[in-house]
């Protein structure tokens, strides 16, 4: 868990007075949290916050920040925070690895992503090292989530493990290629011993967690990998598999600009908790960790 630090605290460690940090906060200036009345600010945060400011500037010419749109993995909190927080921030979800790209190319602010690595099963920061090396991302927890098979209702095959996909016949939707749950699923298979050529699969491949989960709805599949909170959105049944970490990626500048800064505030509130209940399969608890800083 970060380390946090009082109002006291941080006014020592920035040599100033503490109510230039009163200031800070009121103004929204400075990352701050607020429990039972009390502020309270992350160190590594106020860090980032600093480092922030003695970031360069881009040179005259270049897009000074890219638009304001979250690429990447579909994710059903996200969604709904971006729509009750009334965020200017778009969502555009064709996975995890479109996602990456766009960051990359600085067509996205942000990008969520849940992607598992094959050789040490670390979710996300070892494709953020590979791909996105020299843009000065900083990555932080949005949720651990559920992911598992979703099912028709009352799981009529009695599916139980991915091994009784191919025991029982069932027809299996997929995700396309860049999306983290089709990575996960290969990973699963492989982990499984099920080949993934002798399964019985649905075409077309689901684009979206809610797509995948209509095809199973509608009967044109049996199963699919996807999130706890479609199967509960959809009355679908639900066989848990495995729990990821689904993380924001971000350019270290952007973590300030406003569009974030709102997301996070609403992701702070009751009613982003209840949600996040609501919804089913989340853990919220290390909601805004920074798990990974670029150097």
């Amino acid at each position: 868990m970060a380390a946090l630090m009082t109002t006291r605290e941080v006014a020592e460690y920035l040599r100033i007075k503490e109510r230039k940090v009163y200031d800070l906060v009121r103004s929204r200036r400075i990352p701050a949290t607020r429990v039972t009345g009390k502020w309270l600010y992350p160190k590594e945060l106020i860090d980032l916050w600093l480092l922030e400011g003695a970031t360069p500037r881009p040179a005259a010419g270049r897009r000074a920040r890219p638009p304001p749109v979250v690429a990447g993995s579909q994710d059903p909190l996200l969604e709904r925070a971006l729509e009750r927080a009334r965020s200017p921030l778009a969502m555009l979800a064709r996975g995890s690895l479109d996602g990456i790209e766009r960051l990359a190319a600085g067509e996205a602010m942000l990008c969520g992503l849940h992607v598992r690595d094959a050789e040490s099963g670390a979710y996300n920061v070892p494709l953020i090292r590979h791909s996105l090396a020299g843009l000065g991302v900083v990555a932080i927890t949005w949720a651990w989530r559920e992911q598992g098979l979703v099912v028709a209702p009352g799981n009529p095959l009695g599916l139980a493990s991915l091994a009784d996909l191919a025991v029982k016949g069932a027809r299996l939707v997929e995700r396309q290629r860049e999306a983290g749950s089709q990575i996960l699923l290969h990973a699963l298979l492989a982990e499984a011993g099920v080949a993934l050529d002798g399964l019985d699969r649905a075409a077309p491949a689901a684009t979206s967690e809610t797509e995948l989960g209509l095809a199973v709805l509608e009967g044109r599949a049996d199963a699919g990998l996807a999130v706890a909170a479609v199967a509960r959105a959809l009355r679908l049944d639900f066989v848990p598999l495995a729990r990821e970490r689904y993380d924001l990626v971000m350019r270290r500048r952007d973590y300030f600009e406003p569009p974030v800064q709102g997301l996070l505030a609403h992701a702070r509130t009751p009613a982003f908790a209840a949600a996040a209940e609501a919804l089913g399969g989340y853990d919220i608890g290390a909601l805004g960790a920074v798990v990974y800083n670029a150097p």
